[in-house]
């Protein structure tokens, strides 16, 4: 099975070539604690059985600045593919997308809440960020989606997803579904969006890790309807790797141990086959 990590982050320990600027002017515990440069991904990626990975800009070490994905990307084509955190209230949100693509962004992500950004923003799905919006579904350009669905969340996304049917989203982290409290309802939560078709979702350890502790049977209670809903062909998984705490083989390790039960062609979807489709991975 081809594997595809849909989420990684990289630090390069080159400050003067990358300088740090994160979001809001603080930078995340992991990247400064557990940085993993490009070279040191790689090497973790073998040991672990993978085969290529997204390189999802780390917002609370760059900011909006991608060069480290961009450069990592262009170095190794056949192992990574980059995706940078952009700002769609900006000015000429059009022709930014168009030169950031023009550089190698195979994808955009809009952060909008984090371990450093406590407070959920709901700009992105403003008016205001229609030319983005716009420009993005007609680029055909992934857009993954911080946020934590909540009832401000739920109504903000589903408005945005009417208004740009045409746009292609990855739900970083599902968003963040309380699994634990009640499966069944977080399955419930996130399903309501099914019907947007091109909403799919990234499941990593802020799901697996509470599906795990609660078991297979109450497992499946959010699996199931995920899986029927979207299809296994509208969700990838992804590592998070160093923000996660856990190194990746045991990443890898969780993700196959919650969705080992199921068919061969629901994991090789998961696994890859989604990430793959989603940015035209050769």
């Amino acid at each position: 099975m081809h594997v595809v990590d849909s989420h990684c982050h990289i630090i390069s320990p080159n400050t003067d070539l990358f300088p740090r600027s994160p979001l809001g002017g603080k930078q995340s515990a992991w990247a400064s604690d557990r940085p993993v440069t490009a070279e040191g991904l790689l090497a973790l990626m073998d040991e672990s059985g993978i085969d290529q990975a997204v390189l999802v800009q780390a917002t609370t070490a760059y900011g909006y600045d991608n060069s480290y994905v961009i450069d990592s990307a262009q170095r190794w084509p056949d192992r990574f593919a980059a995706v940078g955190t952009f700002d769609p209230l900006a000015t000429d949100a059009a022709g930014r997308l168009a030169k950031g693509i023009a550089e190698g962004l195979v994808g955009v992500r809009l952060f909008t809440t984090g371990s450093t950004m406590s407070e959920q923003g709901m700009w992105f799905a403003e008016e205001s960020t229609d030319e983005f919006w716009t420009a993005a579904s007609k680029a055909r350009i992934p857009v993954c989606l911080q946020l934590r669905l909540g009832e401000d969340t739920r109504a903000a996304l589903d408005l945005l997803l009417s208004r740009h049917p045409e746009a292609t989203v990855l739900l970083d982290h599902c968003g963040y579904p309380d699994v634990v409290a009640s499966p069944g309802a977080a399955a419930e939560l996130v399903t309501s969006f099914a019907g947007a078709g091109g909403l799919n979702l990234k499941l990593t350890h802020r799901t697996l890790e509470g599906l795990q502790h609660l078991g297979p049977s109450a497992a499946a209670d959010f699996l199931e309807p995920l899986f029927a809903k979207f299809g296994a062909e509208r969700v990838a998984w992804g590592s998070n790797c160093p923000a996660a705490d856990q190194p990746m083989s045991e990443l890898v390790a969780l993700a196959r141990d919650v969705l080992g039960s199921y068919d061969d062609d629901t994991q090789a979807a998961v696994f890859g086959g989604t990430v793959s489709r989603l940015y035209s991975l050769a």
